[in-house]
């Protein structure tokens, strides 16, 4: 039984034993009955809007997890097993690869490059600075020519 139910029972024991609401104790135990009546109907709708309020968080989660997901996914070509997709974590890309790696004076990153970047371009993924990276064109040969 809900509270609802429960405050309408009390209301019906009260007219079931004939209180009389004109002396001193049936006015004080209607207007009791009256007040978990109406407390009961207020606790009702909020329960109503919390339940709206859940669903509609549980919503915004997944919506927010879609997002979280589709911003921070940072595929890697990589096959290693060691980085799982996150390639800061592992040297695979630049040992299996011909790439370049160079250190981002701005913040220590490390960046892998290969021969379709310009390295007098480089910017770095991690803050954004940009930079030049002298390579020699020997290197640059022998990448293409791989």
């Amino acid at each position: 039984m809900n509270l609802t139910e429960r405050a309408a029972y009390l209301k019906g024991l009260a007219d079931g034993v004939e209180l009389d609401a004109n002396t001193k104790e049936g006015k004080l135990i209607s207007a009791l009955i009256e007040l978990v009546s109406d407390m009961a109907d207020e606790i009702a709708e909020m329960d109503e809007r919390i339940d709206t309020a859940f669903a509609y968080c549980e919503e915004l989660d997944e919506d927010l997890g879609d997002v979280e997901e589709i911003l921070l996914d940072e595929d890697c070509d990589c096959d290693c097993d060691d980085c799982d997709g996150d390639c800061d974590e592992c040297d695979c890309c630049c040992e299996d690869e011909d790439f370049f790696e160079v250190e981002c004076p701005a913040c220590g990153e490390e960046i892998c490059f290969d021969s379709t970047v310009d390295p007098e371009e480089l910017r770095c993924p991690a803050c954004g600075a940009k930079f030049e990276c002298l390579v020699s064109e020997e290197d640059l040969d022998a990448i293409d020519a791989e």
